[in-house]
């Protein structure tokens, strides 16, 4: 077997029929990070001239000459295949030794052991433990979860031939229900054109001060509409909602509500219909004050959040999103989901990612309102075999060592 520069396009028709397949694994992603001042190379394994894997390389220039190289998501071959696996990654690590590199990491898109909804290990179910062992039979070592690039725990729907009302009625109850009063609000979902990422990059500042995480610039956000547009996969999109319209709407409920308790009889039997309509009109009153209340601060249009989705098949990844938090009351980012989900199904995807989840499942964890919020919609734990790195120069030490006094 022999390791190879190959041209993007054989790359790329490669790389779409990988079961592996990722968004970062694509010609776009090597261009993005050309951008940042990475070197991008496209290289394919070769065993009797018949290409049996391939991966996007980037190399990026860091300390004495010497450059860090990475396979975004990569690289793509069988996993299962220890004879391939043995050839790619030795192939792959005496190319970084050839181009100065002191270090390769690799964070392949293979899962680990198989898991429920609740991040349970499911019985008899896969298990990729192997697949690890004969990766750091080479030499690579498991990046710890903390060090990473990318995540490693996500959330899954599976809506592979699911129709719109399955998917809804599989949801738990507090979801499905936050959804259906969300499409009476009469919240405005658009999606935005690139001279328009201002505003969502606005909604990303605001999240991003208030939960205390850095965020991306504009430019990156900006050169990502640029690079996946043009093939549509790749859609920024946000939330609004119109004041008059909301509280005409509101009003509307109410007047009926009024109609429906009035026809009422005095007879026991009523009690409950009544309690639960006067119950039902004392949430009215509170949405109608805050809507007021609001528009005065306000104005009448107001911007409520904003989510950016990646479209590779065979999934839609809902990768960053924001909000502002004095209206989250209208729960504008589960409009959202639905939305995209119902996107995913009509397109004919067959996963909708929700992305990064937190590894503990502990209810004390800081970031455990994200697993809950997704896990409303009733998918699955996904864990993938993590990051790995080698170092392929004497150096190596000398870098890390630097990088941690910096950090």
């Amino acid at each position: 077997m022999f390791l190879k520069e190959i041209s993007v396009d054989e790359f790329t028709e490669y790389a779409k029929k990988s079961p592996y397949r990722s968004f970062m694994q694509t010609k776009e992603i090597g261009k993005l990070r050309e951008l940042n001042g990475w070197k991008a190379y496209y290289l394919g394994l070769f065993d009797n001239n018949k290409l049996k894997g391939a991966t996007l390389l980037v190399g990026k220039k860091r300390h004495f000459n010497k450059y860090e190289f990475y396979a975004p998501r990569g690289p793509l071959f069988d996993y299962n295949d220890k004879i391939i696996l043995y050839n790619f990654l030795k192939l792959l690590t005496n190319f970084v030794k050839k181009h100065q590199g002191y270090i390769l990491r690799i964070d392949p898109y293979v899962m680990n052991k198989q898991r429920d909804g609740f991040g349970n290990q499911v019985k008899n179910g896969f298990d990729n433990t192997t697949i690890i062992e004969n990766i750091k039979n080479i030499g690579f070592k498991l990046v710890p979860l903390n060090k990473r690039e990318q995540v490693s725990w996500m959330y899954v729907l599976d809506i592979k031939n699911k129709t719109e009302d399955e998917i809804l009625k599989n949801m738990k109850p507090n979801t499905r229900n936050t959804i259906r009063k969300t499409l009476k609000n009469g919240i405005e979902i658009i999606e935005l054109e690139k001279k328009d990422l201002k505003e969502f990059y606005k909604i990303m500042e605001e999240t991003g001060r208030r939960k205390g995480f850095a965020i991306r610039n504009l430019q990156y956000f900006e050169n990502m509409y640029d690079l996946f547009k043009p093939t549509n996969e790749i859609k920024y999109l946000i939330t609004k909602l119109n004041l008059d319209k909301h509280l005409e709407l509101l009003n509307k409920d109410k007047k009926e509500k009024k109609e429906e308790l009035s026809k009422l009889s005095e007879a026991k039997y009523n009690d409950g219909k009544r309690k639960s309509l006067n119950d039902a009109l004392k949430g009215i009153d509170k949405r109608i004050k805050e809507a007021v209340d609001i528009k005065e601060k306000y104005g009448n249009n107001i911007t409520l959040s904003g989510s950016m989705f990646l479209m590779t098949d065979p999934e839609i990844i809902y990768l960053s999103s924001g909000n502002y938090e004095e209206f989250m009351m209208y729960n504008s980012q589960y409009l959202i989901q639905w939305e995209m989900i119902k996107y995913a199904i009509n397109n004919n995807f067959e996963k909708y990612n929700f992305y990064g989840i937190p590894s503990t499942f502990d209810k004390n964890d800081k970031d455990y309102g994200i697993y809950e919020f997704k896990t409303g919609f009733n998918g699955y734990v996904e864990e993938l075999i993590g990051e790995y790195e080698i170092k392929t120069s004497p150096i190596y030490y000398l870098i890390k060592l630097i990088h941690k006094i910096r950090h």
